[in-house]
């Protein structure tokens, strides 16, 4: 029998030998930690300091959720940046759907060792989306987006509807991280699923044309938007940790270590 969704927050502290990991990990649009709640377990029991937040009008209710501003969103995971920042030696971003988006966002903004995303969005391809900022005036809510799950008996926690003013909020972050990619300077690894209901190709082939560090897709065949609680997952979590290892291990070859203190302007 399956849990009820567990919304809270996750931490964890970095224990082993070697330079400092940890990963800033973010949920996605409606959702909860609990949709990569296996994630961060996951790369906590590598041994990295993950910090996992419920973003704000996350986890409550949509009426919260439609006061909310995206700058509230990326700054919870900023802050969680910051924090992990402090205590390690590097730090990667990561996360799934609208945060692929603000881990991408944090790799434009901070400096990241890398990052890894699933199913991340750049691009508002609903034709609603041309209107949205009107549309919050007229309709206040739209269906639940949520449960993009090939693999049974999952449930990610979401929203069971959709508020329109957040979707506005969701456009506009599109929107200004989309001018901010070419800043990443360090690798992504993509997974995207290839049958995802929720966000087309466009926002994968919109993040090559934009990020000039390397960008490697790793393509998800058993799984539908929220892969992280589907049957790719495994494949999700231990290539997050190859990644992560082999990315440590080239900076630490060549002496480089995170500039904990420096960043680029916030946009």
């Amino acid at each position: 029998m399956n849990m009820p969704p567990d919304f809270s927050p996750f931490h964890s502290s970095w224990k082993g030998a070697g330079p400092r990991v940890g990963v800033v990990l973010s949920h996605g649009f409606t959702g909860s930690p609990h949709s990569v709640r296996p994630w961060a377990q996951h790369l906590a029991a590598a041994g990295y300091a993950v910090r996992l937040p419920l973003l704000p009008g996350h986890g409550t209710s949509w009426q919260d959720m439609a006061t909310r501003s995206w700058r509230e969103w990326h700054r919870a995971v900023d802050d969680a940046y910051l924090e992990l920042a402090s205590e390690c030696d590097y730090v990667f971003s990561a996360g799934l759907s609208m945060g692929g988006t603000l881990a991408l966002r944090i790799a434009a903004t901070r400096p990241v060792a890398g990052t890894v995303v699933v199913n991340p969005g750049l691009v508002l391809d609903d034709p609603r989306a041309v209107i949205v900022a009107a549309l919050k005036y007229v309709v206040r809510t739209t269906p639940s987006i949520a449960n993009d799950i090939l693999k049974p008996d999952q449930d990610e926690g979401a929203y069971a509807r959709t508020p329109v003013a957040a979707a506005h909020q969701l456009k506009k972050m599109y929107k200004d991280t989309a001018a901010i990619l070419p800043r990443i300077a360090s690798p992504v690894l993509v997974y995207k699923s290839t049958v995802d209901n929720v966000i087309s190709n466009a926002s994968l082939e919109f993040l090559r044309s934009r990020v000039q560090a390397p960008v490697d897709v790793s393509y998800l065949h058993n799984s539908r938007h929220v892969a992280t609680l589907d049957n790719d997952a495994p494949e999700i979590f231990a290539g997050s940790v190859e990644f992560i290892q082999k990315t440590v291990a080239a900076l630490a070859g060549h002496g480089l270590s995170s500039e904990k203190d420096t960043a680029h302007e916030q946009a």
